[in-house]
């Protein structure tokens, strides 16, 4: 069928880039996504994440911003009608979002298929006291419109995207907004999250690792870790002693459902080659005290005697699989960055969602008003 088509075509773009560059002591984004009605999806999700762990939650379903972790309950104290608060900026972002996917499609000419709308807004804090603030538009999994914020202008890498950027850059008063959220208001609130999260964002759990092939003769080596906290975790091949660099593929770190991460890395390698050689996989994390080797001897053949298939995938990786599905479900689309070298590593999931997305279309200036999500008004022109 086609709407499922289409949505495993998103679930191919999304790649799942959570990772921060690994000067970053702590970030806060949030992540907002709209698609279109009638494909058994929510058409608008909402959450946020902490250091790429979620903290909240919302969806056009629940209609309803809900805590995804113990420590953000403590806001309670602070604010009691914090929950309710934002709930009704939520469902006023929604609103909002109901038009958007239209329009573009209009400004695009599509008149059929799956299409999505993502904002991403956030905020980063470096160890040496610096911050990096960002905020970026994508459509169907594309780069959309971006803010700068040393020249405090729109980048446009689509010829659609013009009509957005010039009526924004010709607005100072909107970008300035956005530079003071960006650069003040936005590390307020992640100083005030980490304060709360303080005994979670300090524990530390090790990872259990394992080396797997799907067949005995398929060229790919798996080793996979996963389980573990912190998110930064290095993991290596190397063939003899040496590290290998060639011919492998190092993924992504994808969430767990508890709150634990895991990630892989795939080596390509001939069965002569693994007979000749001595192949180890290394794996790094803070909470070990001594890094983990695997040899091998290690190696498990998930499906003996198969040429292909890999029904007998370990576990973890079955939920990575149905985690990554859930995102999709939850509407979390993270556009491909299209650019190479430390500007593609700096952030590759940075989010946020606010009510005048509708202006990124008909170029209305909505009043900013003060939130833990940016701006927060709907109102229309």
């Amino acid at each position: 069928m086609e709407p499922f088509g289409a949505v495993v075509k998103v679930f191919l773009l999304l790649r799942f880039s959570v990772h921060l560059s690994s000067a970053v002591t702590h970030s806060l984004q949030y992540i907002y996504t709209a698609v279109i009605p009638g494909i058994n999806f929510p058409e608008f999700t909402a959450l946020s994440q902490l250091d790429g762990v979620q903290h909240e939650y919302y969806d056009s379903k629940i209609r309803k911003k809900i805590p995804k972790t113990e420590w953000i309950k403590k806001i309670d104290t602070d604010d009691p009608d914090y929950w309710n608060k934002y709930t009704q900026v939520l469902r006023g972002n929604e609103a909002t979002f109901n038009v958007s996917v239209d329009a573009l499609m209009q400004r695009f000419n599509q008149t059929a298929g799956v299409h999505t709308v993502q904002v991403m807004c956030g905020c980063e804090l470096y160890d040496n006291g610096t911050t990096k603030g960002y905020r970026e538009y994508g459509y169907d999994g594309e780069d959309f419109i971006s803010f700068d914020l040393k020249s405090l202008t729109w980048i446009a890498p689509t010829p659609q995207a013009l009509i957005t950027k010039n009526k924004w850059d010709n607005d100072p008063g909107y970008n300035n907004y956005w530079k003071l959220y960006l650069e003040k208001e936005c590390i307020d609130w992640l100083k005030k999250y980490v304060d709360y999260a303080k005994e979670t964002l300090e524990s530390k759990v090790p990872p259990t690792a394992s080396v797997f092939q799907n067949h005995s003769s398929s060229p790919e080596v798996v080793c996979h870790a996963t389980g573990f906290f912190p998110k930064a975790v290095n993991i290596t091949w190397q063939k003899d002693g040496e590290d290998v660099h060639e011919d492998v593929d190092l993924r992504e770190t994808l969430p767990n459902q508890d709150g634990s991460f895991q990630k892989r890395s795939i080596l390509t390698v001939s069965a002569e080659d693994l007979q000749k050689h001595t192949y180890t996989c290394v794996i790094q994390h803070s909470s070990l005290e001594k890094e983990i080797v695997l040899h091998e001897e290690d190696i498990r053949i998930l499906n003996p005697g198969s040429g292909g298939g890999s029904d007998g995938a370990p576990i973890g990786i079955i939920v990575a699989v149905v985690v990554v599905l859930v995102a999709v479900v939850a509407g979390i689309v993270v556009w491909k960055k299209k650019n190479s070298g430390e500007k593609k590593k700096e952030a590759d999931l940075k989010f946020s969602f606010n009510t005048f997305i509708t202006r990124l279309i008909r170029g209305f200036k909505p009043v900013p008003q003060s939130s833990s999500e940016g701006d927060s008004s709907s109102n229309n022109p």
